[in-house]
């Protein structure tokens, strides 16, 4: 992912969550350093992943498919493309975090390897106030 490729992602960020990571947001993890990836298919995005890497552990913090192209493989293939480079970068643990209700995300992250490890209440905001968020891990 480079800045170039931020309009691309907003707007697949904005289609798919009802409150969207911002460009500042996006910015910051590019300038930190973090993991940003794209898959692009004739120079469009359709998917992209985010994830910090420190002290043995990886966190991934974002991956989104566009709705288009969601349920052909690309979010799975984005996951094991962010493991793959954890591991390359000696993370030992994968953590994320996921709304409770989303069941589609749940069902990958279970297919990969992910485990339930707990329960943050409240995490996300949502149209009907908070949701709390399951955080999954995986030993790499």
């Amino acid at each position: 992912m480079q800045q170039e490729d931020l309009q691309q992602v907003l707007a697949i960020e904005e289609l798919v969550y009802d409150f969207p990571w911002t460009r500042g947001i996006f910015t910051d993890c590019l300038k930190a350093g973090y993991c940003c990836w794209v898959i692009t298919l004739d120079a469009t995005v359709i998917g992209y992943g985010v994830m910090s890497v420190a002290v043995e552990e990886c966190h991934i913090l974002n991956v989104c498919v566009h709705p288009r192209w969601q349920a052909q493989g690309i979010g799975g293939r984005l996951f094991r493309h962010l493991i793959q480079l954890s591991r390359q970068h000696g993370a030992l643990n994968a953590f994320l975090e996921v709304r409770v209700s989303n069941r589609r995300a749940l069902q990958l992250y279970e297919r990969l390897g992910f485990t339930e490890a707990g329960r943050r209440k409240g995490y996300y905001p949502s149209i009907y106030g908070r949701e709390d968020a399951l955080v999954l891990t995986m030993r790499l």
